[in-house]
């Protein structure tokens, strides 16, 4: 498993924080969720001494994005140890405490003043070695690894009309949301006085990677006015916009897509699934069919599209399992003797339409987070959803969409095909998913308890690990830091002193729900804290990236202290996690970062909590079906808890 796979594929489902309209978290410490002389004890652990556990304005003269800093190195190192002692044994933790004081003495000091030197010369030191490290370098296929899928709410098409419909009209409505990018429309909103950074919206549209061996390209066209249609595997350019820049009416869009349906009543080659392999592989592939000026056309012409739109071949669903399958297809497109080659995974946005209802984005990670993908999404959802007409007021001044032709008689390509298949069809049959859809509550007993949401599903996930494998897990959660310029995220290390006591808690039969209660309550504000200091770029994962890729950039030995016991343990995340919320019975799911370990994309709503939930079907002791039921038992025992102990300690404010 690449050295990078459980930093990056954690990031994947990108919890963001959420922000009513006064701009203030809406995940905010609550005064009130612990007894403040408690709350402040966490605090001292996880705080710098200089850092004052209430929230201060950020200076009002800096209406700029904030430059990203480099911590000092004792801060981090003191709050990597509080992370990492859960995970340890009494013998291992006195090891790691002599090895992290020999880091900072040593080898750490050195590699700080060079992380130092070259952070005062950059606006954003971590941004681009971020983008290459965790991204271009990987070398294992996206699929699964890298990119999420993220449903749209299901569709019920009454026939093939509709179908295209439907079709046009997201079509149509991605392409104001593009329209909104351009123009600058995107709300900024604020955290504290610090504006967020917008910039990842304008790096999603025209986006797209070419595979290279050993490092991969990223190339961006936002100015593109075109989509590129798969359909039974052939590609067509299809413009969106007029001559004038004027979007083009839904109906002739549709109109268009189905005259490519009626056009091609064969399959075609499967090129396609070349981007689902691994990066070598799909690059030495890249380079073959390369050869011939058209096919060199016809792959820029991809690459350059705004996204690519999949017209899928139609499946049957089974009974039960129908949302299991759903971010299935969109994750890995089911196969190559389903959908797998009706994908060009190297596009940042593929929009996806199956006749059986299922509809979503598959999205290739590298330049942004899960935001601007969810909020396109409720965007078309809800202007469809308001106006039955949306899409009938564009140009109807169009250009008939034109085939792309890819062709190759090379035998290399046509093995890298068979390589292919056979590897999509391993990793289809590798990855095993739940979508739990959990009605015993939502967001609104949560915070009736004066408790965050996301800090809530966090310990329950905690806690459900803890029973299936009576151990805590290492587990992951993505924080923005859209506070900086360029800012991309942070871990949120979920897993704490207080996860661990509350779990143990829960397993306790002297326990009284009193004590659970306490416990869960500590173990939910030792959460918030942490995230409030990744939010604001105090993590401890990037800064460690950083002075390794200092190590390795100046040619210097990887420190001891990279494979000592608490830094292998800690970033070893068997939990991979992330919020992505929506109002819309929609969600976001992705693959497991860990042979041993589990995904959990998750969005709680005010009545409900729907969570994707991935496991590796090769892996004897993790089952995905056993721990979603284990997390639904977790949830309804957390609420019995807090209802039978006294309640919130009342605010005196």
């Amino acid at each position: 498993m690449n050295k990078y796979q459980s930093e990056r594929v954690l990031e994947k489902g990108d919890a963001e924080m959420q922000f009513p309209r006064n701009g203030k978290l809406l995940w905010n410490l609550t005064k009130s969720s612990l007894a403040q002389q408690s709350q402040n004890a966490i605090a001292k652990r996880l705080l710098p001494a200089s850092y004052s556990t209430a929230v201060k304005d950020a200076p009002s003269d800096q209406p700029n994005l904030l430059k990203y800093h480099v911590l000092p190195l004792e801060e981090t190192l003191n709050r990597f140890m509080a992370t990492v002692e859960p995970l340890l044994t009494a013998e291992e933790l006195e090891q790691q405490k002599e090895i992290t004081a020999q880091f900072l003495k040593n080898q750490g000091r050195d590699l700080q003043q060079l992380l130092e030197a070259t952070g005062s010369k950059e606006k954003n030191w971590l941004a681009h070695r971020w983008l290459k490290a965790a991204y271009l370098q990987y070398r294992s296929p996206v699929t699964v690894f890298v990119s999420p899928g993220m449903t749209f709410p299901k569709q019920n098409f009454k026939d093939s009309r509709a179908f295209v419909d439907y079709t046009a009209r997201v079509i149509f409505g991605l392409g104001e949301f593009n329209d909104m990018v351009h123009a600058g429309k995107i709300p900024i909103v604020k955290m504290g006085k610090d504006e967020l950074d917008n910039s990842q919206f304008g790096k999603v549209f025209g986006t797209c990677r070419i595979p290279r061996r050993g490092t991969d390209e990223i190339v961006y066209n936002p100015s593109s006015d075109y989509v590129v249609v798969i359909y039974r595997n052939h590609f067509y350019q299809l413009q969106i916009y007029n001559k004038q820049g004027k979007l083009i009416a839904a109906p002739c869009l549709a109109a268009q897509l189905e005259n490519i349906m009626s056009k091609e009543t064969k399959v075609g080659v499967p090129y396609g699934i070349l981007t689902t392999d691994s990066r070598d592989n799909w690059a030495e592939a890249y380079e073959h069919l390369s050869e011939t000026p058209s096919n060199r056309d016809a792959l820029k012409t991809i690459q350059s599209a705004l996204f690519t739109v999949s017209l899928d071949e139609g499946t049957t669903l089974k009974q039960g399992e129908e949302v299991d399958e759903l971010i299935l297809s969109l994750i890995h497109g089911s196969g190559s003797k389903v959908n797998s080659g009706n994908r060009w995974m190297d596009k940042t946005i593929q929009l996806v339409v199956n006749p059986n209802g299922n509809v979503g984005f598959t999205y290739e990670h590298s330049p942004a987070e899960g935001q601007p993908i969810a909020m396109m999404m409720d965007y078309v959802v809800q202007k469809m959803k308001e106006d039955p007409n949306f899409g009938q007021n564009g140009s109807e001044d169009f250009t008939p969409a034109q085939k792309l032709q890819i062709s190759s008689a090379n035998k290399s390509v046509e093995q890298s095909l068979t390589v292919a298949q056979k590897n999509v069809d391993q990793l289809a049959e590798a990855l095993q998913m739940k979508v739990l859809k959990f009605d015993g509550f939502g967001k609104d007993f949560i915070k009736k308890q004066r408790l965050g949401p996301d800090s809530f599903v966090q310990i329950a996930l905690q806690l459900a690990f803890f029973k299936m494998h009576a151990e805590p897990a290492a587990q992951y959660e993505s924080a923005h830091l859209r506070i900086f310029d360029g800012g991309r995220t942070e871990t949120i290390r979920s897993c704490s002193n207080e996860s661990l006591a509350f779990c143990r808690a829960m397993q306790d039969t002297n326990a009284t729900d009193q004590e659970r209660a306490d416990k869960l309550r500590a173990a939910i504000t030792s959460h918030q804290m942490y995230t409030k200091l990744a939010l604001q770029g105090k993590g401890v994962d990037r800064h460690l990236l950083g002075l390794k890729l200092m190590a390795l950039e100046n040619r210097q030995p990887v420190p001891e202290f990279y494979s000592s016991p608490g830094f292998v343990k800690s970033s070893h995340f068997r939990m991979s996690t992330s919020q992505v919320a929506t109002k819309y019975e929609a969600f976001m799911g992705y693959g497991p970062a860990t042979d041993d370990g589990y995904a959990c994309c998750y969005n709680p709503r005010e009545h409900d909590i729907i969570l994707a939930i991935s496991a590796w079907r090769h892996c004897p002791i993790t089952d995905h079906l056993k721990f979603a039921n284990t997390l639904e038992e977790s949830f309804s025992q957390m609420k019995d808890v807090l209802e039978n102990g006294s309640g919130p300690v009342k605010s005196k404010l």
